[in-house]
């Protein structure tokens, strides 16, 4: 199966952003891809750098974004996995990953599990934690375990979409660096963004694809300084391997072919579903362990 991730910036306004998504999905349709992959909250910039009422406005067209990728999905005969904000009533909002189906209908959707609230990621002030729990989503190319972003830091999410049937891990994302972070610093946080999903392929025996932003977004508030978005976005096979990468600068179509008979043989070799020890493991349903 040949998926392909579109990694690119914000165009200045949901139009021109959405034409030049629009028109990546097309090439990548023409290219093959059967799956194609979007990364959070493609419509609009990253808005979550400050706290501001206004931008709860972008959610008010969640029907109407719905209906809009829908007929992107069908038109170009693709499974695509989209990142809304959705309003699902006045003062209940959530960061929403819709998935359609190559016919256009609507497949399933995942409400982000885990939300953050850091300096230039303030997300509890506009997001709802989800509450359709970690279910994978059915569709013509596979069970689908989509996650967004926070939530590819737990291994515990990863763990149960998998348990669930999950062929792939997907991780629509926007994350990046701020400008007055030591290079080492930078380095230390991409190596661990990579590490974490890398890991989560290999702990499940199951293919990741995560997939960012790039380009300098400023705080249009002022509060922050902005966030250099880092891309990097990546596809790795069962065993972690890295499969494709694309750059931390540039926009990119990247494309990957996946094999789901690949999964069967690397848990053969390495069961690690087997060996669980669930019996002890009430530990996790704890804060901590006093």
């Amino acid at each position: 199966m040949k998926t392909a991730l579109i990694q690119q910036k914000f165009y200045g306004n949901k139009t021109d952003t959405i034409n030049a998504t629009t028109s990546k999905i097309h090439e990548a349709a023409k290219n093959g891809a059967e799956l194609v992959v979007l990364q959070e909250l493609h419509q609009n910039e990253y808005f979550c750098q400050s706290e501001d009422t206004k931008f709860f406005d972008y959610a008010a067209n969640f029907e109407q974004d719905v209906t809009f990728w829908s007929t992107i999905a069908k038109k170009n005969n693709v499974v695509l996995v989209t990142s809304l904000f959705e309003k699902r009533t006045a003062g209940l909002y959530h960061n929403t990953a819709v998935v359609f189906e190559k016919d256009g209908s609507v497949a399933g959707k995942y409400r982000k599990m885990h939300i953050p609230d850091d300096p230039g990621f303030y997300e509890k002030f506009y997001f709802t934690p989800g509450d359709l729990g970690f279910k994978p989503i059915e569709t013509s190319v596979g069970k689908l375990g989509v996650l967004v972003c926070w939530d590819q830091w737990y291994p515990e999410a990863a763990r149960i979409m998998t348990l669930k049937g999950a062929e792939l891990l997907i991780y629509p994302t926007a994350i990046g660096w701020f400008d007055g972070d030591a290079d080492e610093e930078k380095a230390r946080q991409l190596d661990s963004w990579i590490t974490i999903q890398r890991s989560h392929a290999i702990a499940n025996g199951i293919p990741v694809l995560s997939c960012n932003r790039v380009g300098f977004e400023a705080d249009s508030a002022g509060v922050m300084a902005g966030t250099r978005f880092w891309g990097n976005s990546f596809v790795c096979g069962a065993q972690g391997e890295m499969l494709v990468q694309a750059g931390h600068e540039k926009e990119t179509i990247l494309y990957a072919d996946i094999e789901h008979e690949r999964t069967k043989e690397v848990r053969d070799i390495w069961p690690f579903l087997r060996d669980r020890r669930i019996e002890e493991y009430q530990c996790l349903l704890k804060r901590y362990c006093d």
